[in-house]
């Protein structure tokens, strides 16, 4: 089945997380992703549990369905050899400070001159007309900076925390690969191509505040930030008597059905609280307190049989070990056992989703440092004596 970027050229510029896990979504949508690494690899290489150095579990997990390309961009060589791949790329995807790429002698500004039809996406820390314009970023640096922590302390009262997941790289890079082919959409339409500027910060400003703006949205304001369910202490998964459980029963439906497969759907009817999802959410921290209390009194088994009966949305709670024995990631094919040339069967996830004719797939494994520096280089003019002194010089591995 062909896959819906095929033919499509990415040099890939990024490290870490961010940038990576863009570039492997477009590769599993069939792009031919470069991913372009300074000697000695990704840091990600070397994240985490690993069989061989400089194949770690995060790095595979973020990496697969590209090339390796080892090249020193600081050498006269290394500079002369990007510029030839980008020259023939369609998207150029980076992840270091404009300022960095414009150190390098790869600026939009330069890099359009030999490739005007170029798509130049740099996803980075913060917008360029600001005062921060210059900062680092990383995923627990931005999460703080548009109020994760402080939420999580409004929510329970404990100590500002990051969430336990990187959920800024990963939500970015969502993110920008909607942007990435809105782009190449537009230049398809148009033959031309175009610099995008995409911020952490801003986007997980717009992120955060979606929910959590509330009154600030109306000028003057009329309350203050914050959506009072989720912070409520008691929106968390519910203790039963053997384990937990999470529900959300939110609509006016919900909460009836519910009520009704207790036997006690007049309770309901009497109470005013429950008229409507506004009086609901005025008394949302009761209420959710009672249905913490209500929940302990059955097994999680009991709560999920009575919740899918009544059509209420509720799921056990996983742990990451017992996700892996999902019956539902089972039979949908989610993890697939794998063989990689020097790590040996490993567990891969599947593409989440399902298209009807041109399905994304994975291309092929997580590359070694370096393994298609030779071909890469070829396809653009090497032959193989100077690709021979350009590794003898150290400019490729």
């Amino acid at each position: 089945m062909p896959k819906p970027l095929e033919d499509i050229k990415i040099v890939d510029l990024t490290n870490m997380l961010m940038g990576p896990y863009t570039t492997q979504i477009l590769g599993d949508m069939g792009a031919d992703v470069i991913k372009v690494e300074a000697p000695g690899g990704d840091p990600v290489r070397y994240i985490g549990a690993a069989r061989n150095l400089g194949m770690g579990a995060i790095y595979l997990n973020c990496n697969r369905s590209k090339r390796s390309l080892v090249l020193d961009l600081k050498t006269e060589e290394g500079h002369a050899a990007i510029l030839r791949l980008i020259a023939k790329a369609d998207i150029l995807v980076y992840n270091r400070r404009p300022q960095v790429m414009e150190r390098l002698g790869l600026s939009y500004e330069t890099v359009r001159q030999i490739n005007p039809s170029l798509i130049y996406a740099g996803l980075y820390g913060y917008g360029q007309n600001g005062p921060y314009a210059k900062k680092p970023a990383f995923d627990d640096l931005i999460q703080g900076a548009v109020s994760i922590p402080a939420l999580a302390q409004m929510a329970d009262g404990g100590a500002p925390r990051y969430a336990p997941s990187a959920i800024v790289d990963r939500g970015v890079a969502l993110w920008a690969v909607g942007q990435i082919n809105a782009a190449l959409y537009y230049r398809s339409r148009t033959g031309t191509g175009q610099k995008l500027d995409l911020p952490m910060f801003e986007m997980m400003v717009s992120f955060i505040l979606a929910d959590h703006m509330e009154g600030e949205t109306f000028l003057p304001p009329i309350g203050r930030p914050g959506y009072k369910r989720m912070l409520n202490p008691d929106r968390r998964p519910y203790p039963t008597q053997d384990g937990y459980i999470c529900a959300m029963i939110y609509t006016d439906r919900h909460w009836r059905d519910f009520y009704k497969a207790l036997g006690k759907e007049d309770v309901l009817e009497q109470d005013p609280r429950f008229t409507s999802i506004t009086t609901r959410t005025e008394h949302i921290a009761e209420i959710y307190a009672e249905l913490a209390a209500l929940l302990q009194t059955r097994t999680t088994d009991e709560w999920m049989t009575l919740f899918d009966l009544a059509d209420v949305p509720a799921m056990p709670m996983n742990s990451p070990e017992s996700l892996l024995g999902d019956v539902h990631l089972a039979q949908t094919g989610f993890f697939i056992e794998r063989e990689h040339p020097s790590e040996g069967k490993i567990r891969d996830m599947a593409v989440p989703a399902f298209w009807s004719e041109s399905q994304p797939a994975p291309t092929c494994h997580a590359p070694l440092l370096g393994e298609h520096s030779f071909d890469v280089l070829s396809e653009v003019g090497y032959d193989r004596e100077a690709l021979e002194k350009m590794k003898a010089s150290g400019v490729i591995e």
